[in-house]
């Protein structure tokens, strides 16, 4: 191939660095979204970069405005998933543009997809007849659950978004955190993208107080990576499927945050800046199925640990 005698971006990351090796594992593996994400959250933070990841994320956008085409890769095809449309959203989220017109017709989608209590299920029957991972039941009528309604409401909450949806299904929210006495972690993880984003913050302040007790009671959390194997893996998981205290404080503004030492921070991130692979990627944790959805979710994971990783102060 010849030489095109273009040089490298002067914004691009130092050679060596872990954000110059996912760099190369991005531009190698990745789907155009997570290149378009790549770029605006690492490269460029521009108004032009958000432009390109909108019209990257407008190829998975169905004619009622829900989103399928396998943007979670773990459903397949084109049916629109309300798992779909809380992913886009939390995308237009991260480049500041979860507002306007486009965020209200994803609230008439998600009205539509409701159950009548006003809260999403995970998987609604249209994805029957397309491929899925076998860990996502899909059923003819499907409940409403805080896994998939949680992180939308707190989403549209901070980002001020009204519409007549959310009254029911804030309300659906909070009596499902106030009422957990068992859970898994990703129930947890969505209970608290709740709470992060609830207008209420006195209320949302004393439940994840409660949250972050059970947390740590039911050893959802891993406190010592260098000793895995005192943390049992929650019941449907993968082996290895393990959840340490970032992925529940994303960011340090988290609620969640103060659930954790300083040391069980760091200790974690420590933990998550070795888990970079030599190809420049982070793993998936989760149970593989199908490889083109492990090879689609990689990138994902990769851009989420870059991100958490700087939001905690750690040099990329």
């Amino acid at each position: 191939m010849a030489e095109t005698g273009a040089s490298p971006l002067p914004s691009s990351p130092s050679a060596r660095s872990p954000l110059s090796r996912a760099e190369s594992f991005v531009w190698s593996t990745a789907r155009v979204l997570e290149q378009r994400r790549f770029a605006y959250h690492f490269l460029e933070a521009s108004s032009a970069a958000a432009d390109a990841v909108e019209l990257a994320l407008a190829a998975y956008r169905n004619e009622d405005d829900g989103y399928g085409y396998a943007l979670e890769p773990d459903l397949r095809g084109p049916a629109g998933q309300p798992l779909h449309t809380g992913h886009a959203l939390r995308v237009l989220d991260s480049i500041g543009r979860c507002s306007g017109q486009r965020v209200e017709r994803v609230c008439r989608y998600l009205t539509t997809a409701s159950t009548p209590e006003g809260a999403l299920p995970a998987v609604l029957p249209s994805q029957r007849g397309y491929p899925h991972a076998p860990f996502v039941p899909v059923v003819d009528d499907p409940p409403g659950e805080l896994l998939a309604t949680g992180p939308v409401v707190g989403l549209l909450h901070r980002n001020e978004v009204w519409h007549a949806w959310l009254f029911r299904a804030t309300e659906f929210c909070w009596s499902a955190v106030e009422s957990l006495k068992t859970s898994h972690p990703y129930e947890v993880e969505a209970a608290v993208a709740f709470l992060d984003g609830v207008p209420d913050r006195s209320r949302a302040r004393a439940a994840a107080d409660r949250l972050g007790r059970l947390v740590r009671e039911q050893r959802l959390v891993v406190l010592d990576p260098g000793h895995m194997e005192n943390y049992p893996v929650a019941p449907g998981y993968a082996p290895g499927e393990h959840h340490f205290p970032y992925d529940y404080a994303k960011t340090p503004e988290s609620l969640a945050r103060s659930w954790f030492t300083d040391e069980e921070m760091a200790r974690a991130l420590d933990h998550l800046e070795r888990e970079q692979r030599e190809d420049g990627g982070w793993p998936v944790n989760w149970r593989q199925w199908a490889p083109g959805a492990t090879a689609e979710s990689r990138p994902m994971v990769t851009i989420e640990a870059l991100r958490t990783l700087r939001a905690h102060g750690r040099p990329l």
